[in-house]
């Protein structure tokens, strides 16, 4: 039970957070309550976060030698030795093997992305992070597959100003993932960061965090929020039909831009940002902002209509 726990710990269940983004297409096109559509995407968050694991092992496989000199890293199950190298490569085999062959039984399109997603990820590993831009572009094209396996799972369309929001947040947070290492470690941690002065950094996050708000308030005057019945949808079309032309979406753009203006400030203050998923789920003013934003979002298309 043991060494089950230690192998959990080598796979980074704790990154699996990120594959919530199969999630999008459901959410925003108004089916996300529809027991068939969740159990689809618990499906396609499960195989992506098989398939995350699998590619965090070969990271953690090539690194481990430079893992034991950093402070955090030294702590990964291969990096301190409670996991053997020949046993990680295993377990890794084994997850890809697993995932494909769930995918291409379940369609050829969704065997597709998840086979386009690890390959991507072993791109990264073997070579993209070491070249500069073209490692954070990785990793933000691997947010954009996670999202379109969703949406081939589903077969619920993503707007694309919606999908441009993905590319262009992945894009921030990887930004300043890599600022956040520059400014605690310097470039000993990473050998990418010897090409990453801090003002191009600071240049990338600012631009990043600019073009994600453009491209979330595209989304939301651009896109009409699907048409889901319910009775105050019916109230307001016949009290108030003007109700339904306004483009409500767009009271969400504020919430995104406390979002990234907390994300930014916990960097530049607190020089944090080098662990998203844990400031996503451990700093309280990301949290509120974000349920506030999902309670609006799962209101306007599924409670009030557009």
């Amino acid at each position: 039970m043991r060494k089950f726990l230690i192998y959990f710990e080598a796979v980074r269940y704790n990154q699996w957070i990120k594959n919530l983004v199969v999630f999008t297409a459901p959410l925003f096109t108004g089916h996300l309550f529809e027991l068939r559509t969740v159990l689809i995407c618990f499906f396609s968050f499960i195989v992506m976060s098989l398939a995350s694991s699998a590619s965090y092992l070969l990271n953690d496989i090539l690194d481990y030698k430079n893992d034991i000199k950093h402070p955090q890293k030294r702590l990964r199950p291969i990096a301190r030795g409670a996991v053997a190298v020949h046993e990680a490569v295993f377990v890794m085999f084994v997850l890809v093997i697993v995932v494909l062959t769930i995918s291409v039984f379940y369609s050829l399109a969704f065997f597709l992305i998840v086979f386009a997603f690890l390959l991507l990820h072993f791109l990264y590993s073997l070579y993209f992070k070491q070249k500069t831009l073209l490692d954070i572009f990785t990793i933000s094209f691997s947010f954009v597959l996670r999202a379109l396996a969703g949406e081939v799972a589903t077969g619920y369309h993503i707007p694309i100003w919606l999908l441009m929001t993905i590319f262009f947040i992945s894009l921030f947070m990887a930004s300043v993932k890599r600022h956040a290492e520059l400014v605690r470690h310097g470039t000993a941690s990473r050998k990418v960061l010897e090409n990453y002065p801090e003002h191009l950094l600071t240049f990338l996050t600012t631009t990043f965090a600019t073009t994600t708000i453009i491209s979330y308030a595209f989304y939301t005057y651009f896109e009409n929020a699907p048409i889901v019945q319910t009775a105050l949808t019916r109230f307001f079309s016949h009290y108030l039909p003007a109700f339904e032309l306004r483009r409500w979406m767009m009271i969400t753009i504020p919430f995104v831009v406390m979002g990234i203006s907390r994300y930014a400030q916990l960097l530049y203050t607190f020089e944090e940002g080098e662990r998203p998923e844990k400031i996503i789920v451990t700093d309280k003013f990301i949290i509120a902002v974000i349920l506030i934003w999902a309670l609006i979002i799962i209101s306007l298309i599924y409670v009030f209509q557009q």
